[in-house]
């Protein structure tokens, strides 16, 4: 029986790692026709509206007060913040350079979580600070070089750190269903993102080409709702800790459909960097247990 559940959720880990493998891509597919802010508004405006309905089916009932504002700040930074940054630096970056550095994310939540006492530092974690950190050197070494624009690379740090912050937020919030957390946060992210294009002066429009159409209407299904609920239930059987190696893994193959897509060179800093971080992720924030489950 046991080997059935372990068969069956590293099925489920297999499928949202290929489902979030493919958000990067999308996005950068997205941002070829739609401004950056209008196309993040119109993914997450519509994923929203999905999570909205299916509160509805299942009866859940909205937060109130302090349940309500976390969800709320929540929303803002992990869908908000990051993928507004996400979006900017995707226009100028391969879609594998992007989820390359995102793989920072469960490292950046440790450090986050020992800076506000939620954990204790871990000799681990500052080796794996330090490879990680050599990891983006390398890949960093192309805007000197013309290739990689300097304020995209920053976005993407920038949508790193937001995005930890908003992991650490989780743990001091009082606990709301993982369905209305996501509802109540992207709706408002969404509120965010619309302000934001409108102030910007996107062109608000809907996509022309075919493509767009594929890949607004993947970003929305498959890379916000049902990786969301993959991974909700990877967490389930296998724990966060186990459940994190999603970051790890899902750069390989946002590489992989880049190259194959959207003729992202593999280059040698891209090469070269990528294991460092993997390596500095897996050794600061994986392989020292991260959450005790």
């Amino acid at each position: 029986m046991q080997r059935a559940l372990d068969r069956r959720a590293l099925a489920l880990f297999a499928a949202c790692v290929f489902l979030a493998g493919g958000n990067a891509v999308g996005v950068r597919f997205s941002n070829r026709e739609l401004d950056p802010l209008w196309g993040a508004a119109l993914r997450f405006g519509a994923a929203s509206l999905v999570l909205l309905a299916v509160m509805a089916f299942r009866r859940l009932e909205l937060p109130r007060g302090r349940a309500l504002a976390g969800a709320v700040l929540f929303g803002v930074l992990n869908f908000g913040v990051t993928f507004a940054l996400a979006y900017y630096a995707l226009v100028r970056i391969h879609a594998g350079l992007g989820q390359t550095v995102l793989s920072l994310v469960p490292l950046v939540t440790l450090l986050l979580a020992v800076a506000q006492r939620l954990e204790r530092f871990r000799l681990l974690a500052g080796v794996g600070t330090v490879c990680a950190t050599a990891g983006v050197a390398v890949i960093s070494r192309a805007p000197l070089q013309g290739a990689v624009p300097t304020l995209s690379l920053l976005a993407m740090l920038g949508g790193v750190l937001s995005f930890a912050e908003a992991i650490v937020l989780v743990r001091r919030l009082p606990a709301v269903h993982p369905v209305t957390m996501n509802a109540v946060g992207m709706t408002a992210a969404s509120a965010l993102l619309f302000a934001g294009s409108a102030a910007a002066g996107d062109t608000w429009k809907l996509p022309d080409r075919p493509a767009t159409w594929w890949a607004l209407a993947y970003l929305v299904v498959a890379g916000s709702v049902l990786t969301f609920v993959l991974y909700l239930m990877v967490i389930r059987r296998w724990g966060a800790s186990r459940a994190a190696y999603l970051f790890v893994v899902v750069p390989i193959v946002t590489i992989l459909l880049s190259a194959w897509l959207d003729d992202e060179p593999l280059t040698a800093s891209l090469l070269l960097g990528t294991p460092l971080i993997l390596l500095g992720v897996y050794l600061g924030a994986l392989r020292g247990g991260g959450d005790r489950d």
